[in-house]
């Protein structure tokens, strides 16, 4: 993930310096343990000012609105108590060089500081801090103290000390060409670890935009450069300055991250709306993955424990199948009991079917009635235990089964692609915590389907739209809210899987054609996606249904139809994720 440096910092501040100052603070919002978000008002408009202090994704810049879910978290309430109301007047660095934005907050615009803000974007060191107007520490993000770090302790009630300067050279306009070609070409090595080390403020971001200004590779050495490219890459430099001070942006998305000095002015989203758009992204997948990581790492823990406990019910029950044989075994004692002697260890009787001969163990110290007895008393505690095993198993199978459900449904994303990936993911975590399969960090209220619903959508050859569940929440909303006597309902046989909606307009017919897509859909998004062909069974909505006290996702169905479906059919990238 390519991090927030100098320049783009100073590419963001210009924009919010022309755009948004001064902006009164009308919230205060924090969305997770890494940042929070401002709403601004001018007197044109209205939006959110995202300060992240995240070890890879530190930032500022104009941002989506936050999600509508209870802000708790106690460093944001400090925020909103001392800020709520007052005004944004200035947005600029602490220092030349150095990645420590200073938010001025006032009264009104006009006023001095009431307070600073000081965000600090330094990597895995990153962190908000709010000071009062002599710069005494109110509150900050992420606490510090002695043990932590020998160079600077960050705690409230301290006075604010900016970061240890950096001891690399400042980039200056006035540094002449043989200066600047000598400190760069002073210890041989590649070049753009060179400008790296040599300078503050110089980012790769930068160094891949000058080595591409003066059109040299990135594995060039400094010493293997002739002096036209010296040249070159001496007004590179120069321009990129020159930037800086007449604040001279162009963000441009590339393909492997971004620029803040492209130099391509059409059709570009602004400096604000690309770093927005690029952390979103990339912090999503970040995060997308750790939470699938997690929930895959639970539900196999919940699945191997389940399983043991049902092949431990299985051993029992098999035993259980013996009651029979005790039984016979008593009956054959009681009637032959004149064969019987003290002190017999065991003894051989014919059975009552085709008089074989039957050795049954005996205790010495008892007669034969006792013996008989003590068979019948095995046989009925036998019984008594299967009765009681049977329906403690049925409820590991149908607790297996609901979690082989959970699971198909996170196997389902191969790799983040966008934000409704991320929501149903969240979706499948929240349904396991009402489950009480997981516990969450912060408390949050469960989501009205209708607000999070995002069901995959695809069509079929004949036009007719398919929606697919993602997860327990949307199968149960797509089978038993959406779903119409008209529309055909599919699912693949006896396991796991999403339900799909073949969504039909009254009177239509589907074509063969069309079952088959949809039982191609239902294929691969099942348990059996891997196989060449998976049986799907299809039915009309009327004949689904959910017993009662069952976990979300679970039905049973009647007067279904099957059909093969095929995995290898459907190829999801190219199908579009649409809210309904």
């Amino acid at each position: 993930m390519q991090a927030v440096d100098y320049t783009t910092l100073m590419a963001i501040c210009a924009e919010l310096q022309g755009d948004w100052l001064p902006a009164r603070i009308e919230q205060v919002y924090q969305h997770d343990r890494h940042g929070l978000s401002l709403a601004l008002r001018t007197l044109e408009r209205r939006g959110w000012l995202t300060l992240a202090w995240h070890p890879q994704g530190a930032r500022i810049c104009l941002d989506t609105p936050p999600p509508q879910e209870p802000d708790t978290f106690t460093f944001s309430d400090q925020l909103r108590h001392q800020l709520k109301g007052l005004a944004l007047i200035s947005l600029e660095s602490l220092q030349p060089w150095e990645r420590v934005i200073d938010l001025a907050i006032a009264k009104r615009p006009g006023d001095e500081p009431l307070y600073h803000l000081f965000l600090e974007v330094m990597g895995k060191y990153s962190n908000l801090i709010l000071t009062d107007a002599q710069r005494q520490i109110i509150t900050v993000a992420h606490q510090v103290n002695a043990q932590q770090s020998r160079v600077r302790t960050v705690q409230t009630g301290q006075p604010y000390q900016p970061p240890p300067a950096l001891l690399a050279t400042l980039p200056s306009l006035t540094e002449s060409f043989s200066s600047w070609q000598e400190r760069v070409q002073l210890i041989p090595g590649l070049l753009g670890k060179q400008l790296l080390k040599s300078y503050r403020g110089v980012s790769p971001m930068v160094v891949r935009n000058l080595l591409n200004q003066a059109g040299l590779d990135s594995q060039i050495n400094n010493q293997d450069l002739t002096e036209e490219q010296w040249q070159s890459l001496f007004i590179a430099w120069q321009n990129w300055l020159q930037r800086l001070e007449k604040q001279d942006f162009c963000g441009q998305q590339l393909d492997n991250g971004y620029t803040v000095l492209g130099t391509d002015i059409h059709g570009q989203n602004t400096v604000n709306q690309l770093i927005s758009t690029y952390y979103q992204a990339e912090l999503g997948r970040e995060n997308f993955q750790q939470l699938q990581h997690q929930i895959k790492q639970k539900l196999a823990n919940l699945i191997s424990k389940l399983q043991q406990k049902a092949d431990t019910f299985k051993q029992r029950l098999n035993a259980a199948a013996n009651a029979q044989q005790y039984q016979r075994q008593a009956d054959l004692l009681m009637a032959y009991l004149h064969q019987g002697q003290p002190g017999l260890s065991s003894i051989t009787l014919p059975d009552f079917d085709d008089q074989s001969p039957v050795t049954i163990p005996l205790q010495p110290d008892k007669t034969l009635i006792q013996n008989a007895q003590r068979l019948y008393k095995q046989q009925q505690k036998l019984n008594r235990a299967e009765a009681a095993i049977l329906p403690l198993l049925a409820a590991v199978e149908q607790e297996l089964a609901y979690l082989a459900q959970v699971e198909t449904s996170v196997q389902v994303f191969t790799e983040f692609d966008n934000v409704a990936d991320w929501q149903t993911l969240t979706e499948i975590r929240d349904e396991m915590v009402e489950q009480g399969y997981l516990a969450l960090s912060h408390g949050r209220p469960r989501r009205k389907e209708s607000e999070t619903f995002e069901p995959h959508q695809s069509l079929t050859p004949s036009g007719f739209p398919l929606w697919i569940g993602r997860n327990n929440r949307q199968n149960d909303y797509l089978s038993f809210r959406v779903a119409t006597e008209y529309d055909l309902w599919f699912h693949a046989q006896e396991i796991a899987g999403s339900h799909v909606l073949l969504r039909l307009p009254p009177g239509a017919i589907a074509d063969e054609q069309d079952l088959q897509s949809a039982a191609d859909w239902a294929a691969y998004y099942s348990r059996g996606r891997g196989e060449e062909q998976v049986p799907v069974v299809y039915t009309q909505p009327k004949y689904v249904f959910k017993p009662k006290g069952s976990k979300p996702g679970m039905v049973v169905y009647q007067q279904e139809t099957v059909i093969w479906g095929k995995p290898g059919a459907v190829n999801p990238k190219f199908e579009g994720l649409m809210r309904p």
